[in-house]
């Protein structure tokens, strides 16, 4: 990770901005602690060099009053005149030595150990004033030493002791002046060097409040308001407001919390979705659009299908699927679904041999996650979650799909165990067909196999993929029986009537698919009312089988695609089994001559695009006809 990346995220990390915020507070205060610990050692100094120069024009005040006191009493404290001007001697030797001292370190600008007390020498700094001031008092006493030493004589052991008596009280003014104007511009420049440290302190406490207030606007920013976001919305979704979303923080930490709270806002409105839809009674495919659309904003679900175990073993069935990328995939015999009914324990799928594995990779996938469904007890059904990524699905992943699962398991077998009542009734409904035209009874299992057999050929097909998969393809297989159900309306001097209609009797024949349609719309009235949808796909075949490609057909005259594919694939199968079969009124037709037929009726009867599925499921179709002929 480069240093750039590195700083970003530390800035736009709240531990970052702690840590800053505490590593600048730090810094600040040993800052602060050290600038006040310098200073009051600098000031320790200060008052060092105020003593020397104090010491300085004690100094010269007392070399002139000791010249003073030798001119005008002579002989000092009764002492001897030899005495007195011994003592004057060396009294002014040490005086001059201990000035000479002291202003040669400040010239040099460092003062000996032996002067402040210290353990070492002490470097000194002045200011423009002080140097100007102080090279003043150097000049001048050297002058003052000068005229000194002149007026003692060149024999020391013989000083003129009154010549110098009188050359210090003459200069003593002017040393005393001198040294007193550098004190004071020494005490100016210490003054100064206090007021810039109390403005440094000012200017620190207010840099402190400063920060300190960005600090505040910053963890207001950076914590508070995030937190004062995310608690309303928990109140929100608290209060019902499933899917509601907060604005999203700009921190690392806060982000993720803003994230993760809604994820599981979205996930909670999609869950509780999917149960209302649930509720609501919506069929398996229903529900599987909806988990396929809903659950993608926040798990990778590029295919879901359903696979349910074959009867006869071995294989699982495509039940219901959603997603194009899985639209192709054909029923499965693999051991890893067969694996997760058996330990009832999701499985993740990924590159393989199996036949799992070749499904997803010609589909371009890379993951499936296989879910069981427990509650399916002959052979098993799996769920299966696909992902063009791979390795698409964490253990929290997995957790929450696991979860969605359980809900479909509920819809699979409330759908099945509808699916057998439908099988059920259809069946009853077909049986009352058959007895009042005994010879639509093998007509009605061949021709509802030929039905299945095209849907799934157009099922391939990319202009009806997204409506015919299995579950469209069973449907149509149970009501296909059901066309002719409005024969049963029909009066039998018509409805079995051995010669021709007339005209009279046509119009009423004509009638039995509005019969029909209506006896299914009750039925599927009282399906809605319970909330599922049952019925349709047997309204549409019942009613519309009998309306033509080119709209001259009954009982509304609808035209090219206005007609239900499913009335569409039943007309073709309907005409092409009542042609190959024997009637009272004629014999069957051989299937060339019934192929014939139909193909000369394409794009007039029939669609043209069922026509051509016929013709690629023939050998099929071929293999019933030989089996269930009635002739």
């Amino acid at each position: 990770m480069s240093a750039a990346a590195l700083g970003g995220g530390w800035i736009t990390s709240v531990r970052g901005w702690l840590g800053g915020t505490l590593a600048m507070l730090c810094a600040f205060l040993a800052g602060t602690a050290g600038f006040i610990l310098y200073e009051l050692d600098l000031r320790k100094h200060d008052y060092q060099i105020l003593n020397l120069a104090g010491q300085m024009r004690v100094v010269a005040s007392s070399l002139e009053q000791q010249a003073n006191d030798v001119l005008s009493r002579g002989v000092l404290q009764g002492r001897s005149l030899d005495q007195s001007f011994g003592l004057f001697e060396r009294t002014t030797a040490e005086r001059v030595g201990l000035y000479e001292q002291i202003i040669t370190g400040f010239a040099n600008r460092e003062l000996p150990a032996a002067l402040t007390g210290r353990d070492d020498a002490l470097r000194c700094n002045w200011d423009k004033p002080s140097t100007s001031q102080l090279d003043i008092s150097v000049a001048q006493w050297q002058r003052y030493r000068s005229g000194l030493d002149a007026a003692r004589g060149p024999d020391p052991s013989r000083p003129h002791t009154l010549a110098m008596a009188n050359y210090m009280l003459a200069n003593g003014p002017m040393l005393v002046a001198s040294t007193e104007e550098l004190a004071r511009a020494f005490q100016a420049m210490m003054e100064g060097k206090l007021l810039l440290v109390r403005l440094s302190i000012v200017g620190m406490l207010a840099g402190g409040a400063i920060v300190t207030v960005i600090v505040m606007v910053l963890l207001n920013r950076a914590i508070l308001k995030p937190l004062d976001r995310t608690v309303t919305g928990f109140t929100r979704v608290a209060s019902g407001d499933l899917g509601f979303q907060v604005e999203e923080a700009a921190t690392q930490e806060f982000g993720r919390m803003t994230r993760s709270f809604n994820d599981l806002s979205q996930r909670l409105h999609s869950m509780f979705g999917l149960i209302d839809h649930i509720g609501r009674g919506c069929d398996l495919r229903e529900t599987m659009e909806f988990i396929g659309t809903a659950f993608r904003r926040f798990v990778s679900v590029d295919g879901l299908v359903l696979l349910v175990a074959a009867p006869e073993g071995g294989r699982f069935r495509v039940e219901s699927r959603h997603g194009a990328a899985i639209a192709a995939w054909p029923d499965l015999a693999d051991p890893l679904l067969e694996r997760a009914v058996r330990d009832n324990t999701p499985i993740i799928a990924g590159p393989g041999t199996g036949e799992l594995a070749v499904a997803m990779a010609k589909s371009g996938l890379k993951t499936a996650l296989l879910l069981p469904m427990g509650s399916i007890r002959d052979g098993g059904a799996v769920l299966a979650v696909a992902s063009a990524q791979a390795d698409a699905y964490s253990p929290e992943h997995r957790q929450f799909l696991g979860s969605m699962a359980t809900q479909v398991d509920a819809v699979l077998s409330r759908t099945l165990a509808m699916d057998a009542l439908v099988v059920a009734a259809v069946q009853g409904l077909a049986k009352l067909a058959e007895s009042r035209d005994p010879e639509t009874g093998d007509h009605l299992v061949r021709m509802s196999l030929y039905s299945a057999f095209i849907a799934e050929e157009l099922g391939k097909r990319p202009s009806h993929r997204d409506l015919i998969d299995p579950g469209y393809v069973r449907s149509l297989h149970r009501f296909a029986p059901m066309h002719d159900i409005g024969k049963v309306g029909i009066a039998d001097r018509v409805l079995l009537k051995p010669g021709r209609l007339d005209d009279a009797e046509r119009r009423e024949m004509n009638k039995h698919p509005l019969i029909g349609a209506e006896v299914l719309r009750l039925c599927e009235q009282r399906m809605n009312e319970l909330g599922r949808s049952v019925f349709q796909i047997g309204i549409e075949i019942a009613e519309s089988h009998h309306e033509k490609w080119d709209g001259s057909g009954y009982p509304h005259g609808l035209k090219g695609e206005a007609i239900p594919v499913s009335a569409r694939i039943v007309a073709v199968a309907d005409v092409f089994d009542a042609l190959t079969s024997k009637r009272p009124y004629k014999d069957a037709f051989s299937v060339e001559t019934a192929l014939g037929i139909i193909h000369q009726d394409a794009g007039s009867h029939f669609d043209p695009e069922v026509v051509e599925a016929l013709d690629l499921v023939m050998p099929r179709v071929l293999d019933v006809y030989d089996r269930l002929k009635h002739v």
